[in-house]
Protein backbone atom coordinates (compact mmCIF):
# COMPACT_ATOMS: atom_id res chain seq x y z
CA UNK A 1 0.00 0.00 0.00
CA UNK A 2 1.25 3.46 -0.86
CA UNK A 3 0.13 6.89 0.25
CA UNK A 4 -1.71 8.98 -2.32
CA UNK A 5 0.82 11.76 -1.83
CA UNK A 6 3.49 12.82 0.59
CA UNK A 7 1.95 13.56 3.97
CA UNK A 8 0.67 17.16 4.06
CA UNK A 9 2.88 18.00 7.05
CA UNK A 10 5.88 17.15 4.91
CA UNK A 11 4.62 19.33 2.06
CA UNK A 12 3.85 22.21 4.45
CA UNK A 13 6.55 21.97 7.15
CA UNK A 14 5.06 24.84 9.17
CA UNK A 15 2.05 22.59 9.76
CA UNK A 16 4.31 19.92 11.28
CA UNK A 17 5.83 22.49 13.61
CA UNK A 18 2.38 23.80 14.60
CA UNK A 19 1.05 20.30 15.34
CA UNK A 20 4.17 19.43 17.34
CA UNK A 21 3.81 22.61 19.39
CA UNK A 22 0.13 21.90 20.00
CA UNK A 23 0.84 18.31 21.07
CA UNK A 24 3.69 19.38 23.33
CA UNK A 25 1.49 21.95 25.06
CA UNK A 26 -1.08 19.26 25.86
CA UNK A 27 1.57 16.97 27.32
CA UNK A 28 2.57 19.59 29.93
CA UNK A 29 -0.88 19.62 31.52
CA UNK A 30 -0.80 17.10 34.28
CA UNK A 31 -2.86 14.57 32.31
CA UNK A 32 -0.93 11.29 32.54
CA UNK A 33 0.92 10.31 29.37
CA UNK A 34 -0.75 6.89 29.46
CA UNK A 35 -4.19 8.53 29.47
CA UNK A 36 -3.31 10.78 26.54
CA UNK A 37 -2.05 7.80 24.55
CA UNK A 38 -5.18 5.75 25.31
CA UNK A 39 -7.29 8.66 24.05
CA UNK A 40 -5.07 8.97 20.96
CA UNK A 41 -5.44 5.28 20.24
CA UNK A 42 -9.22 5.28 20.73
CA UNK A 43 -9.80 8.32 18.49
CA UNK A 44 -7.57 6.76 15.85
CA UNK A 45 -9.57 3.52 16.00
CA UNK A 46 -12.82 5.44 15.53
CA UNK A 47 -11.38 7.42 12.62
CA UNK A 48 -9.88 4.37 10.93
CA UNK A 49 -6.37 5.82 10.93
CA UNK A 50 -4.17 2.76 10.57
CA UNK A 51 -0.96 4.80 10.84
CA UNK A 52 -1.95 6.18 14.25
CA UNK A 53 -3.43 2.89 15.49
CA UNK A 54 -0.07 1.35 14.61
CA UNK A 55 2.07 4.00 16.27
CA UNK A 56 0.29 5.05 19.49
CA UNK A 57 0.73 1.82 21.43
CA UNK A 58 4.51 2.41 21.28
CA UNK A 59 4.69 5.58 23.39
CA UNK A 60 1.90 4.18 25.57
CA UNK A 61 3.98 1.09 26.34
CA UNK A 62 7.04 3.27 26.89
CA UNK A 63 4.95 5.18 29.46
CA UNK A 64 4.14 1.89 31.21
CA UNK A 65 0.89 0.89 29.50
CA UNK A 66 -0.01 -2.82 29.48
CA UNK A 67 -0.94 -4.99 26.54
CA UNK A 68 -4.24 -5.91 28.23
CA UNK A 69 -5.36 -2.29 28.41
CA UNK A 70 -4.17 -1.45 24.91
CA UNK A 71 -6.08 -4.41 23.51
CA UNK A 72 -9.18 -3.49 25.54
CA UNK A 73 -9.34 0.23 24.72
CA UNK A 74 -11.80 -0.35 21.84
CA UNK A 75 -14.20 -1.85 24.38
CA UNK A 76 -13.27 0.33 27.35
CA UNK A 77 -16.86 0.63 28.60
CA UNK A 78 -17.09 -3.13 29.09
CA UNK A 79 -13.55 -3.57 30.37
CA UNK A 80 -12.55 -3.53 34.06
CA UNK A 81 -9.05 -2.20 33.32
CA UNK A 82 -9.68 1.56 33.28
CA UNK A 83 -9.98 4.06 36.12
CA UNK A 84 -12.87 6.51 36.39
CA UNK A 85 -10.60 9.35 35.24
CA UNK A 86 -9.46 7.36 32.20
CA UNK A 87 -13.07 6.48 31.38
CA UNK A 88 -13.99 10.17 31.56
CA UNK A 89 -11.11 11.03 29.21
CA UNK A 90 -12.06 8.24 26.80
CA UNK A 91 -15.73 9.31 26.81
CA UNK A 92 -14.73 12.91 26.10
CA UNK A 93 -12.37 11.72 23.38
CA UNK A 94 -15.11 9.70 21.72
CA UNK A 95 -17.60 12.58 21.94
CA UNK A 96 -15.16 15.08 20.42
CA UNK A 97 -14.20 12.60 17.70
CA UNK A 98 -17.81 11.76 16.79
CA UNK A 99 -19.14 15.32 16.62
CA UNK A 100 -21.84 14.60 14.05
CA UNK A 101 -23.26 11.50 15.77
CA UNK A 102 -25.68 13.49 17.96
CA UNK A 103 -27.09 16.97 18.24
CA UNK A 104 -25.40 17.58 21.60
CA UNK A 105 -21.97 16.22 20.65
CA UNK A 106 -20.52 16.60 24.14
CA UNK A 107 -23.35 15.92 26.55
CA UNK A 108 -23.52 17.53 29.96
CA UNK A 109 -23.00 14.08 31.46
CA UNK A 110 -19.74 13.53 29.54
CA UNK A 111 -18.55 17.06 30.31
CA UNK A 112 -19.41 16.89 34.02
CA UNK A 113 -17.64 13.57 34.45
CA UNK A 114 -14.51 14.86 32.70
CA UNK A 115 -14.58 18.07 34.78
CA UNK A 116 -14.92 15.97 37.94
CA UNK A 117 -11.56 14.29 37.23
CA UNK A 118 -9.57 17.06 35.55
CA UNK A 119 -9.04 20.66 36.63
CA UNK A 120 -9.42 23.44 34.05
CA UNK A 121 -5.82 23.36 32.74
CA UNK A 122 -5.84 19.55 32.44
CA UNK A 123 -9.29 19.53 30.85
CA UNK A 124 -8.18 22.20 28.37
CA UNK A 125 -5.08 20.18 27.54
CA UNK A 126 -7.14 17.02 27.12
CA UNK A 127 -9.40 18.83 24.64
CA UNK A 128 -6.33 20.10 22.77
CA UNK A 129 -4.85 16.60 22.67
CA UNK A 130 -8.11 15.17 21.31
CA UNK A 131 -8.33 17.90 18.67
CA UNK A 132 -4.70 17.28 17.70
CA UNK A 133 -5.07 13.52 17.22
CA UNK A 134 -8.18 14.15 15.15
CA UNK A 135 -6.16 16.47 12.88
CA UNK A 136 -3.46 13.81 12.51
CA UNK A 137 -6.09 11.17 11.78
CA UNK A 138 -7.68 13.30 9.07
CA UNK A 139 -4.34 14.09 7.45
CA UNK A 140 -3.34 10.43 7.41
CA UNK A 141 -6.70 9.08 6.27
CA UNK A 142 -6.94 11.66 3.47
CA UNK A 143 -3.65 10.56 1.92
CA UNK A 144 -4.05 6.90 2.95
CA UNK A 145 -0.87 7.02 5.04
CA UNK A 146 0.16 3.37 5.46
CA UNK A 147 0.71 1.90 8.88
CA UNK A 148 4.37 1.41 9.67
CA UNK A 149 5.53 4.59 7.97
CA UNK A 150 5.09 7.10 10.79
CA UNK A 151 8.81 6.84 11.53
CA UNK A 152 9.40 8.21 8.04
CA UNK A 153 6.92 11.05 8.64
CA UNK A 154 8.45 11.93 11.99
CA UNK A 155 11.96 11.61 10.60
CA UNK A 156 12.98 9.39 13.49
CA UNK A 157 14.43 5.93 13.27
CA UNK A 158 17.44 6.82 11.16
CA UNK A 159 15.65 8.12 8.07
CA UNK A 160 18.41 9.95 6.21
CA UNK A 161 16.18 11.59 3.61
CA UNK A 162 15.18 14.47 5.91
CA UNK A 163 17.31 17.45 6.77
CA UNK A 164 19.00 16.94 10.14
CA UNK A 165 17.53 20.02 11.92
CA UNK A 166 14.00 19.11 10.86
CA UNK A 167 14.56 15.47 11.84
CA UNK A 168 15.87 16.50 15.27
CA UNK A 169 12.84 18.71 15.90
CA UNK A 170 10.49 15.93 14.85
CA UNK A 171 12.22 13.31 16.97
CA UNK A 172 11.92 15.45 20.08
CA UNK A 173 8.19 15.92 19.40
CA UNK A 174 7.67 12.21 18.77
CA UNK A 175 9.95 10.99 21.50
CA UNK A 176 9.59 7.25 21.73
CA UNK A 177 7.45 6.73 18.61
CA UNK A 178 10.16 5.07 16.57
CA UNK A 179 11.64 3.17 19.49
CA UNK A 180 9.00 0.41 19.34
Amino acid sequence: MHARMQNPVMVVPAAMQALQTLAASARKSGVPERTLELVNLRASQINGCSACVDIHPRPAKKAGETDERLLAVAAWRESPYFSEAERAALALGEALTRLSDRADAVSDEVWTEAARHYDAPALAALIIAIATINVWNRLNVAVRQPAGEMEAISGCGGEARFAAPLRTARCSAYAGWADG
